[in-house]
């Protein structure tokens, strides 16, 4: 039941818009489902993919696609509204626990090498992480710190060469969604 003013609004969809656009350009992406500036939650907006297929294993180049699009929102926002907002903490989040996952659980580090790093703990019946020992030096500490840094900082990259490429694609949206608030998506992939 939030209400957006237009400055608001206008942020939204050019962070909404920055991730469709790079979830549409970036190879291993996902067709989009819809394009929403209706806050729901604590979400300001939306932008909802469904895979072509159900899956049980995705591969660095699907995983790769997802880091690039969570960055697309804040990318967006820093092109072309020359400033940041605290809209993409949860992207960020997501953004930084995949890249973790890639290099310390499924050996996915050119540096690091095809090896896990530090047990988890998980709650037995709850399925859900409790924390990770860390089984490992220092040194290898930071080598993984600055494995997920990299991840991370390629995705931004990605994201910024896609969104300055095809700033044209991402306008149009934005003003499809400042028109009809929600855009279907293939609408938004058109």
């Amino acid at each position: 039941s939030r209400v957006l003013d237009n400055d608001e609004k206008r942020l939204t969809a050019y962070h909404e818009a920055g991730h469709a656009v790079v979830m549409v350009r970036v190879k291993g992406g996902e067709p989009i489902h819809k394009v929403t500036i209706i806050p729901r939650g604590l979400a300001l907006g939306a932008t909802m993919f469904l895979p072509k297929k159900d899956r049980l294993h995705f591969t660095r180049t699907q995983m790769m696609a997802q880091l690039a699009t969570a960055m697309g929102g804040r990318v967006a926002e820093e092109l072309f509204l020359d400033d940041i907002s605290s809209g993409a903490s949860q992207d960020l989040h997501q953004a930084t626990e995949l890249a973790r996952h890639m290099v310390c659980d499924w050996g996915m580090s050119a540096k690091l090498g095809p090896r896990t790093f530090g047990s988890r703990e998980e709650m037995m019946f709850l399925g859900r992480e409790v924390g990770r020992s860390q089984d490992f030096r220092e040194a290898t500490a930071q080598a993984i710190d600055a494995e997920v840094d990299a991840l991370v900082r390629h995705a931004f990259q990605q994201a910024r060469d896609i969104l300055t490429a095809h700033s044209d694609r991402l306008k149009a949206l934005v003003d499809l969604l400042l028109e009809h608030e929600t855009v279907d998506g293939g609408d938004a992939e058109d």
